[in-house]
């Protein structure tokens, strides 16, 4: 489903990376939300392609669309 982003209990501890690099997903959207352009973490991570930012927004959108049901009843 997610071809570029990967993972390994070998890399990163397991947790989500892009393309089996020690880039992971949190750290390519965290660049994103301090206002960081595709241009500018291109050029700080020439490793990185655009394809590899857009799956990285792409799972994150994934992970938000989960949804969350409450094991305890609430009076209405």
């Amino acid at each position: 489903m997610f071809e570029r982003i990967t993972f390994s209990s070998n890399v990163m501890g397991g947790r989500a990376c892009v393309r089996g690099m020690r880039i992971t997903v949190s750290l390519v959207l965290s660049m994103l939300a301090n206002r960081m352009t595709f241009a500018e973490i291109l050029e700080a991570y020439p490793y990185l392609e655009a394809e590899d930012i857009l799956a990285c927004l792409e799972y994150a959108a994934y992970l938000a669309s989960e949804e969350v049901h409450s094991l305890i009843e609430t009076a209405a």
